[in-house]
């Protein structure tokens, strides 16, 4: 899934593409991932991109209407662009296409979405709070006011798990379950602990942990082309997606608690003490 630092990739990608730029067409492909209708989508079309956003995991494009084009990839979306679109127009289908965007010189970009989970989802908008997901957003954790005061104030009375919280959106906006992972690895916590339970000094080590994270993973993203950014992430990741492997810290061995549609991974040395944590799906095996 597109997170926090693979979106603001897109999002500079974008900016350096579109800025300027007035749009030809907006084709849905996929109707069920256009989940808006007032205002039209064709009210973009024949309109100058103004900006390109990030709320958390969303992409905006605002024009000078007054609009905006919101995007959610969800977790099996993308983004393709293309200097040159294809002149036909896209077949409705079974594909992964959902979304054609050509601008007014030929060139634009395709929203794709792999998998048979549909939930890519696209917004046209007045004001991008008209959109649920963006209304119930977080702080974003890497704004320059996001202090580690801020995060310990959000974290208080929490009685879930550090790692259920770290990717709630409404507590903090773009985290997902890879970097979650990474964050929790950096600062050496277990994802299990209760969130309300860590004192001001483990606090202030969760904030540099999760900003070192999200920034370093960002800078990386730098530049990188759009097509190449799931690699780039993948390559980097130190313990999300590596059960087997060694902690590239300290050499344990990686392991992983799974649940029925995601799962998580940690390393017992830096971070639960030693100790495996309980993974649900071995429990019911040996029972």
């Amino acid at each position: 899934m597109p997170e926090l630092p693979e979106v603001e990739a897109l999002r500079a990608f974008l900016s350096e593409h579109l800025l300027g730029r007035t749009v030809a067409s907006a084709v849905p492909v996929a109707f069920h991932s256009l989940k808006t209708y007032d205002p039209p989508l064709t009210s973009v079309e024949g309109r100058t991109v103004t900006a390109v956003e990030r709320h958390g995991k969303f992409l905006d494009l605002a024009f000078d209407n007054g609009h905006h084009l919101l995007a959610h990839l969800a977790r099996a979306g993308w983004l393709r662009w293309r200097d040159a679109q294809p002149t036909a127009p896209p077949k409705r289908g079974k594909g992964p296409l959902a979304l054609r965007v050509v601008l007014t010189d030929g060139a634009g970009f395709d929203l794709t979405e792999a998998g048979t989970q549909k939930r890519l989802a696209i917004s046209c908008v007045r004001d991008p709070a008209e959109v649920p997901g963006v209304a119930r957003l977080g702080p974003d954790p890497l704004a320059p006011s996001f202090t580690a005061a801020e995060l310990g104030n959000l974290l208080r009375g929490e009685k879930r798990r550090l790692k259920g919280v770290l990717r709630d959106q409404s507590v903090l906006a773009g985290i997902g379950n890879a970097y979650s992972d990474e964050i929790l690895h950096a600062a050496r916590m277990s994802p299990f602990l209760i969130a309300a339970r860590l004192d001001e000094t483990e606090v202030t080590r969760l904030h540099e942990a999760l900003r070192a994270t999200l920034a370093g993973a960002v800078e990386r993203a730098h530049g990188v082309a759009a097509g190449r950014l799931k690699a780039e992430k993948k390559t980097n990741l130190r313990v999300h997606g590596r059960t087997g492997e060694p902690c590239p810290v300290c050499g344990d061995t990686i392991r992983e608690v799974a649940y029925h549609d995601s799962s998580l991974q940690y390393c017992p040395h830096c971070q639960t003490g030693g100790r495996p944590l309980a993974d649900r799906r071995l429990s019911r095996l040996l029972k």
